[in-house]
C-alpha cells in the first residue's frame, strides 16, 4: 500500500465514524501531514473528542487525553520526579505525563489555568518538555489536537495570542445536515446493540505518516504562489492598502507563522487531490484555518458582530488571484 493510498484509507475510516464532518476529517489530516497541532472549537456534542479518537484509533499510535480543569497542575501534563527506594538507595526517576504520546487530545484546554497552558506551549512549539532542568524530547509523531467550547466562558481562561497562534489551524465544527443527522442516530444505534459494521482493524503504520509527509514535502509552490500567500498575509498587516472598511476591523495581523501555515497546509491540500503543486485554490481552501484565530479584530469589528471569517471574506475579494 502507498502512503497515498494509506491516507485515504485514514480518511475514509475516520468519515465512517464521523458523519456528515468530511470538512472537518479532511482538516484533521491536513493537520497530521503537516506536522501541526490544531485547535478544534465547537458546542457540546458535536464529536469533537469522537473526531480526534477515530484519527488515533486507525493509526498504529499512542493516544493520550487530557481532560482540562481549573486545578490542573503543569506537573499533571508533563510528569514529573518520583523519589524511588532501590536496593536501600533512594533514586529520583522521570515519570512521563499523559503529553509523551503521538496523538494527544487536550480536552478544553481553555478551562486549564496559564501555568499548564505554558507547559503545554513547549511541548508544542519545542517538542519537548523540561522537567528538574532535564529536558526530555516528544516522540517523532506528535501531535496536540486542542478542543474548546465558545459557550460557557464562566471558570475558563482565554487562550493567549502567543499560545493560540502555535497552533497551525483552528477548525470549526458546526452541525450536521438532516441526512446525516440520521446517519448519525442509526450508527450510534448500532453501536449501542453491538450491530455496527464490521470494519478492518488494521493499523496504519506511523511510516506510512512520514512518507506520506516526504511526498508532500517534494509538492512544488511556483513563485506565483508564494506572492500570492504573502500578498494574503500582508493584506492584514496593511489593510489601508487594499480598503478603508478593511483596515477598521483589523488591529493585529497574522504573524509570520500564517506565511508557513498556508505554504505547509496549501501542499497537503494538494497532495490530498493527487497533485504535485499547489494552485490558489489549494492556498484559498484552506486560508479560513489557518488565519482564523491569528487576526486581532478591532472594537468596531466586534460592535458590529463582523467575525474574523466576515474579515477574511473581504481579504478574499480584495486580495487579487494571480494571473
Amino acid at each position: 500500500m502507498t502512503p497515498f493510498e494509506s491516507i485515504q484509507l485514514l480518511q475514509k475510516r475516520m468519515n465512517a465514524s464521523i458523519i456528515g464532518q468530511e470538512n472537518i476529517v479532511e482538516r484533521l489530516i491536513i493537520g497530521l501531514l503537516a506536522n501541526g497541532n490544531l485547535l478544534v472549537e465547537g458546542l457540546p456534542g458535536l464529536a469533537k473528542t469522537r473526531a480526534v479518537r477515530a484519527m488515533a484509533d486507525a493509526i498504529d499510535s499512542k493516544f493520550s487525553r487530557i481532560q482540562f480543569t481549573p486545578d490542573l497542575l503543569p506537573s499533571d501534563v508533563t510528569g514529573s520526579e518520583n523519589m524511588y527506594e532501590e536496593n536501600g538507595e533512594y533514586k529520583f526517576r522521570f515519570e512521563e505525563g499523559p503529553i509523551f504520546g503521538n496523538i494527544i487530545l487536550a480536552d478544553e484546554i481553555n478551562r486549564a489555568p496559564a501555568k499548564v497552558q505554558a507547559a503545554m506551549l513547549e511541548a508544542m512549539e519545542e517538542r519537548q518538555v523540561t522537567v528538574a532542568g532535564k529536558t526530555h524530547k516528544m516522540p517523532k509523531l506528535f501531535i496536540v489536537m486542542a478542543t474548546q467550547n465558545p459557550v460557557e466562558q464562566e471558570g475558563t481562561y482565554p487562550l493567549p495570542e502567543a499560545q493560540k497562534d502555535r497552533f497551525l489551524m483552528h477548525v470549526n465544527i458546526t452541525y450536521p445536515d438532516k441526512a446525516s443527522e440520521i446517519e448519525v442516530i442509526r450508527l450510534v444505534r448500532g453501536e449501542r446493540s453491538g450491530n455496527a459494521a464490521e470494519e478492518d482493524s488494521t493499523r496504519i503504520s506511523q511510516e506510512m505518516i512520514f512518507a506520506a509527509r516526504d511526498e508532500i514535502a517534494r509538492v512544488q509552490s511556483s513563485e506565483v504562489i508564494e506572492q500570492y500567500i504573502v500578498d494574503l498575509v500582508f493584506a492584514t498587516r496593511y489593510p489601508e492598502k487594499y480598503d478603508e472598511k478593511l483596515a477598521s476591523y483589523i488591529d493585529v495581523g497574522v504573524s509570520p507563522r500564517a506565511s508557513l501555515g498556508l505554504d505547509q497546509c496549501s501542499r497537503v491540500n494538494a497532495w490530498l487531490q493527487g497533485r504535485d503543486y499547489t494552485t490558489p485554490e489549494d492556498v484559498r481552501a484552506v486560508l479560513h484555518d489557518v488565519f482564523r484565530h491569528r487576526l486581532t479584530p478591532s472594537y468596531e469589528a466586534q460592535s458590529e458582530r463582523v467575525s474574523n471569517d466576515d474579515i477574511i471574506d473581504m481579504i478574499f475579494d480584495l486580495v487579487a488571484l494571480p494571473a
